[in-house]
């Protein structure tokens, strides 16, 4: 079972003076909301996870759902035994997630794990959808924190571009 989560970094505070109705999208993806992030199989008690601080946490729920729609363009779906693959670049190091998708499941690994670790393997549609839902329980979380976000249209774009499944 998949599991994808985040905590925002107290180190790193959006400054306060911030119009987070007119933030245009270089801003919403790289310069606020920063903290780590992290995807768990909770089965295998597993995880791949950030503890750095600074990770924009709405830039990588919105790069994690862009891999998963990128993983799914074989038109042979999960029947497709060639290899489909994604990397999540971290702006601010070399450090970066590397998707591998062959028939319905994917392999998420990371630079930073241990060479004979075995990378965390899920389902492609549980992916999907965990990644969806956890970008929308982001941005449910950050518009209420922050006043005026909910009124931003990168942020309206964004909700209608991956609605929950």
């Amino acid at each position: 079972m998949l599991d994808i989560g985040y905590s925002l970094s107290p180190r790193f505070p959006d400054p306060p003076q911030t119009d987070y109705r007119q933030v245009d999208t270089a801003s919403l993806r790289h310069d606020l909301f920063c903290g780590d992030v992290y995807l768990a199989d909770t089965k295998a008690d597993r995880e791949v996870s950030t503890a750095w601080g600074w990770v924009p946490v709405l830039d990588f729920a919105w790069a994690l759902c862009d891999i998963v729609e990128r993983l799914d363009r074989d038109p042979r779906g999960s029947r497709s035994a060639t290899p489909q693959f994604a990397e999540l670049d971290f702006t601010e190091s070399a450090d970066r997630m590397i998707f591998e998708r062959r028939f319905g499941w994917v392999d998420v690994a990371a630079d930073w794990m241990r060479s004979d670790e075995p990378p965390l393997t899920f389902n492609h549609g549980e992916l999907r959808r965990e990644a969806r839902d956890f970008l929308q329980d982001v941005i449910a979380d950050l518009t209420d924190m922050h006043e005026g976000l909910a009124d931003n249209p990168v942020i309206w774009d964004l909700q209608a571009r991956f609605p929950r499944i």
